[in-house]
């Protein structure tokens, strides 16, 4: 069980990740409430930038703890998710060692495995570290091997180190997992986890998120904005938008001047929130029934 900084209720932790910036809608709120009472590992799966890393940096504030992130990516190995010895500095120390004179093998290869010869990657870090916000981020990405190992060290939140001994986290951190499901992640790891599915937000959560992250654009911009982008993930894109997008867009558009969104500047800002040809070749085309309000 985590301390949720006297939340008792998903409301209440709600309102601390408000005051953190995140605008959590009653799921999520109550997701990540149980995932910290529970001390599971929270498991966000949905679209990319629909917010779940975000979440992550948000309970790190709610929790005043440093987040640890663990990026996945394809090829990604216990040791670079773990530790590594740093052996430059290990060889600097054999050739000083060497130079004085020091002949005591067992000594000399003794002090080369000190602690202070080890690289902490994240997942040690995480362990070491009280408290801490781990955030695993895609493990989609990474490979079946790589996933069941870390189902291994989320189940124990142990670490051997065979130099050193066993590392054991003093207060398991607060783990947040993210998939955006370009494939399926193993059921195995899933049953560990509380699970929830991240949605885009609605029209209404949209508008409120962009007025929080950009509170000088006027209310006509953030709401033509947030219509266009929910008209652009019905519209069956190679690369729909998310959230992350739609603040994107409005920034650009406030740097041009805008207060409203018309025909002209959506083409000319379409970079900002449309990441294929493809997509901004059509949605060109079709930019007069984009910006049409309603």
């Amino acid at each position: 069980m985590v301390d949720t900084e006297g939340a008792t209720t998903p409301g209440e932790l709600a309102q601390r990740l408000d005051a953190a910036g995140y605008l959590a809608d009653e799921g999520v709120a109550t997701a990540a409430f149980l995932a910290l009472r529970m001390g599971r590992p929270l498991f966000l799966e949905g679209e990319a930038g629909v917010g779940k890393t975000a979440l992550a940096q948000a309970l790190a504030d709610v929790l005043e703890a440093p987040l640890i992130r663990l990026q996945c990516y394809e090829g990604v190995d216990a040791a670079q998710a773990l530790y590594d010895w740093d052996f430059p500095r290990q060889l600097l120390h054999l050739r000083a060692a060497e130079a004085a004179g020091v002949t005591d093998v067992e000594r000399l290869e003794h002090e080369l495995y000190d602690r202070r010869f080890l690289l902490a990657r994240p997942l040690l870090r995480a362990l070491e570290t009280t408290p801490s916000v781990l955030l695993v981020d895609e493990i989609d990405r990474a490979d079946d091997e790589f996933e069941a190992f870390l189902l291994e060290v989320l189940s124990e939140f142990t670490i051997s180190i065979p130099e050193l001994g066993t590392v054991r986290a003093e207060t398991p951190p607060v783990v947040v997992v993210t998939s955006n499901r370009t494939r399926e992640v193993h059921d195995a790891l899933k049953r560990r986890c509380l699970y929830h599915w991240l949605a885009h937000p609605t029209f209404e959560r949209e508008v409120a998120v962009i007025r929080r992250h950009l509170p000088g654009v006027s209310e006509r911009l953030a709401d033509d904005v947030a219509r266009a982008v929910q008209r652009l993930r019905a519209a069956g894109l190679l690369k729909p938008p998310g959230l992350a997008e739609s603040i994107d867009w409005v920034t650009a558009l406030a740097a041009l001047g805008a207060t409203e969104l018309s025909a002209d500047l959506a083409t000319r800002t379409f970079g900002a929130v449309l990441k294929y040809q493809e997509d901004t070749e059509r949605m060109t085309s079709e930019v007069a029934e984009l910006v049409g309000r309603p």
